[in-house]
Formats: C-alpha cells, sequence, structure tokens
C-alpha cells in the first residue's frame, strides 16, 4: 500500500500571507480522494519528531533558539515566516512525515509526504520558508538507525537544494543531485556532489534528455541503497518564481524516469513535494497530483 504522510497541521498552522500557496496541503489529498487514487487508509498523520533525530543534523544551539522562540530578527526574515510555536510544531510533523515516510519505502518500495522538501534548511540555520531539513534528517536516520551506507538525494525542485548540500559536504554516504534554475534564488549556490544548472525557458524536451542520461549514470555510479526525491513542481512554466518551461505533461515525465528508475532497480525512495507557485491553484494541484497518481501505478 501506498503510505503518504499528511496532517492538518501542515495546512492550518501558517500565517495568512502564505495560505494561498499553502493551500495545496490541504487541497491535495481531497482531489486523490476524491478521484480515487487514494483512500484515507492511504494516509498516516506524524506526529512530533524525536529531537534526537533532528540534533543528528542540526546544531544543538540552532535547535534550542528555534524551538524556544529565540531567533533573531534577521534569522526570522530569512526564513520567510513569523516565528511561532504552531510553525516549529508543524515543522517538526514535517520532519517526522519524512522519517517515517523512509521506514514505510523500505516496506513497500516507495512512500510519500505532501509536504516536505525543505532542502533551503541548513545545520545551523534556515531560509527561503524551511526551518529544518527533512531529506537530511531522514537520510540521516537511516545511515544512522538502518545502517545503509549510500544515498542519492535526487532534488528537481527549481531552486538548488543548497541546505542539503552544506549539509552532507563532507559526507560520502550521502550524493546530493541538484538540478535547478542557474538564475534563480538562492543567489548564492551550494557546492552539491553534482549540480545541473539550467537556463531560464528551458522545455520539456532538453529537461527530459539531461535527466534521463544523468540519472541513469548516476544510478551506475553512485549505486545507492536508498533515494529521497524532491519533486517541486516549481519548474512549471505557470509558475511565478520558476523561470523554465516545462509543460504539465513533462513535469509528469520528469517523475515518470525517476519512480520508473527507482523501481526497476529495486532502490527504495521516498518523494517530498517541494514548491509550487503556479498563479492558479489548479496548475499546482494537477500537477503534483500526478506525482502520486504515477506512483500509484508504477508501484501497486
Amino acid at each position: 500500500m501506498l503510505k503518504i504522510a499528511w496532517s492538518e497541521i501542515f495546512a492550518h498552522s501558517l500565517p495568512d500571507g502564505h495560505r494561498f500557496p499553502m493551500l495545496k496541503y490541504e487541497l491535495l489529498p481531497q482531489q486523490l480522494i476524491h478521484e480515487g487514487t487514494i483512500t484515507k487508509d492511504n494516509l498516516f498523520e506524524p506526529g512530533l519528531l524525536n529531537e534526537e533525530y533532528i540534533l543528528s543534523t542540526h546544531c544543538k544551539t540552532y535547535w534550542e533558539r528555534l524551538s524556544s522562540l529565540k531567533l533573531t530578527q534577521s534569522e526570522i526574515r530569512k526564513t520567510g515566516f513569523p516565528h511561532s510555536k504552531e510553525l516549529v510544531h508543524r515543522e517538526s510533523c514535517i520532519m517526522s512525515g519524512t522519517v517515517m515516510g523512509a521506514e514505510y519505502a523500505l516496506i513497500h518500495g516507495i512512500a510519500m509526504n505532501v509536504a516536505g522538501g525543505t532542502h533551503h534548511a541548513f545545520t545551523n540555520r534556515g531560509e527561503g520558508f524551511c526551518l529544518l531539513n527533512d531529506i537530511a534528517i531522514a537520510a540521516n536516520y537511516l545511515l544512522n538507525k538502518k545502517k545503509l551506507n549510500k544515498i542519492l538525494v535526487i532534488d528537481l525542485d527549481v531552486h538548488q537544494g543548497n541546505g542539503t548540500a552544506e549539509i552532507f559536504k563532507n559526507n560520502k554516504q550521502v550524493f546530493t543531485f541538484s538540478m535547478h534554475g542557474e538564475k534563480n534564488f538562492p543567489l548564492h549556490k551550494e557546492k552539491s556532489d553534482l549540480d545541473i544548472a539550467l537556463p531560464d525557458y528551458t522545455d520539456d524536451k532538453f529537461y527530459l534528455k539531461i535527466l534521463q542520461e544523468t540519472l541513469a549514470k548516476l544510478i551506475e555510479d553512485v549505486q545507492p541503497e536508498f533515494v529521497f526525491f524532491l519533486s517541486g513542481v516549481d519548474v512549471l512554466s505557470t509558475d511565478r518564481l520558476g523561470r523554465l518551461s516545462l509543460t504539465r505533461e513533462g513535469c509528469k515525465e520528469r517523475d515518470k524516469i525517476v519512480l520508473n528508475t527507482c523501481k526497476i532497480n529495486s532502490i527504495p525512495v521516498v518523494v517530498s513535494m517541494g514548491g509550487g507557485y503556479s498563479e492558479k491553484i489548479n496548475d499546482i494541484i494537477e500537477a503534483h497530483a500526478n506525482t502520486f497518481r504515477l506512483a500509484q501505478y508504477i508501484y501497486f
């Protein structure tokens, strides 16, 4: 069974100014249930993550200041969110969703988080709507608790996974691959193990050719035991912040390439949704829904 992390807190603990882009956390599971792609049995509700797992990735002093609401005003501005207990609680639940998803993926081959993809969170700071890094925390969980030796991060959000790159820059057990917009946020890019920076207006054909070739080589060279896939839909031509030109079908084909690759090679995968900022909420929901539809079709 496809297991999907979801909680009402994903959608209902954010300030008013951020409600529109976050509507997807409420509408996406509703759409998937309405159309019959999933049932409520597919959803699991994560609770707060054990502090031990957060501290395996993030500095103790940062976590203590974050959780006790003692970040500076400059640090708060960089995250993009007003600081609150509710927000920290939300972030911890999102982290738990990806960690629990990793456990499910080891059993079922795949698991998904309706939220997550918080790849701009660094070891000691947050930025870009990311306070903690769910993929990094879950990867360290697998390395420490499950004794895995090699993990591949496939980050296809339109923004570089700078926080993830920083966290694992000296860790040879986690290979970080980020394919992103060259001229997009963040202005200062970190160095992933492999970065592919795409020019503005990159279309389906160019994007998919590069991804297909790169992914095949990575699987052969890295030999990963586990994959984390960040499937941001801000690569769409309709995205207000993306600057790329993928169609919805192109985005779907992107996800198909990644999921088929993991399935064929028997590599467990956890999918985090990442960003999506199109003007029309339907463009965001449909693009994300395609990822879940493909997961059901390919795996179950």
